[in-house]
């Protein structure tokens, strides 16, 4: 089983957008059995609540179910239970590294890594730019190359 976390800030946004994109990606290539997706965010603000309306509205619109998609705040055991730790931003792997230690075996890196020629280095928050499609765009571009990436990895 391949264990990938997406993180954000609050874990209302990004972190389940990606979460959902990247689940319905595993599915439509047949790799469903392969995986466990989760999301968390590294504040509490928003815990056991479901995605933004507005994530949900573009998951929506691209027939992404948003199902079961609850937040829950970022567990320093996260890095040792999942492979991939992927970040939307800088700030984000910044509060993540603090619990990096010698038990810690995820990869962690930004979700803007794994989009070739991509003139963003992270993710932007439509909870404070409000662009929901431009959030979506990346994601979906992101989780493409990360799932490509793990598949020819192999694990």
């Amino acid at each position: 089983m391949i264990n990938v976390l997406f993180v954000c800030l609050g874990n209302i946004c990004r972190s389940p957008m990606a979460e959902a994109v990247f689940r319905n990606l595993v599915v439509t290539e047949g790799f469903a059995d392969k995986f466990r997706i989760d999301s968390a965010g590294t504040a509490d603000w928003h815990q056991g609540n479901s995605p933004h309306e507005g994530t949900i509205e573009i998951l929506n619109r691209y027939e992404i179910s948003s199902e079961n998609i609850f937040a829950r705040q970022f567990l320093p055991t996260d890095l040792t239970e999942f492979n991939y730790v992927i970040a939307m931003d800088d700030m984000n792997v910044e509060d993540l590294e603090i619990f990096i230690d010698n038990e810690s075996t995820a990869f962690v890196g930004k979700l803007c890594d794994f989009i070739k020629n991509s003139r963003y280095e992270n993710v932007p928050d439509p909870y404070y730019t409000g662009d929901f499609d431009e959030t979506y765009e990346l994601i979906l571009a992101g989780c493409r190359g990360l799932f490509d990436f793990i598949i020819e990895k192999g694990t």
